[in-house]
């Protein structure tokens, strides 16, 4: 699974809603980890973690300059990373994909967004030793990653800047 370093593009989002904020980055992949800085309607950030090139498995920590972290976890698909933001009380989607791949600065406004589904429940229906949601069998990772995290409807300003305002961190 390749992960080019350089620039890189995409947006998040705050729960159900469809609006996209824009992020700007600059990645480096290197000895399983991944390493850079960007942007957003936030603020400007650093990012840390790791990466897995055989799963495609990835996830860093986002650090606003003086202010709060935020953590993301996501998958290697297509031609981008898709996966899920999360705060203590607040969490979203997200995707970024390499500048020039991808869907490009001319479709960014009209990028497909992961349409909500219904959580499923993990039981084991009578008479079966499978679980529920094994016998659904495989799922997008779009799917997997937004499913159950579709509920918050705040938006990022009203949730990040009285943090950074007050110098608070929540991690």
């Amino acid at each position: 699974m390749d992960f080019p370093s350089g620039p890189w593009t995409g947006f998040y989002n705050y729960g159900r809603t469809t609006r996209k904020h824009r992020m700007d980055l600059v990645l480096t992949f290197a000895d399983h980890t991944v390493s850079g800085e960007g942007s957003d309607d936030i603020g400007q950030f650093l990012i840390t973690g790791r990466f897995d090139e055989t799963n495609g498995e990835c996830y860093w920590t986002k650090v606003y300059i003086a202010g709060h972290d935020v953590y993301y976890r996501g998958f290697r698909e297509g031609k981008g990373i898709w996966g899920l933001w999360e705060l203590p009380s607040e969490s979203g989607g997200f995707h970024i994909w390499p500048l020039g791949e991808g869907e490009g600065e001319q479709d960014y406004e009209s990028a497909e967004e992961p349409a909500p589904v219904e959580a499923v429940a993990v039981e084991t229906p009578p008479e079966s030793t499978t679980p529920a949601t094994a016998a659904l069998g495989p799922r997008s990772i779009k799917t997997r990653l937004i499913s159950s995290h579709l509920h918050q409807r705040r938006s990022p300003r009203k949730i990040c800047l009285p943090r950074r305002k007050s110098g608070t961190n929540p991690s």
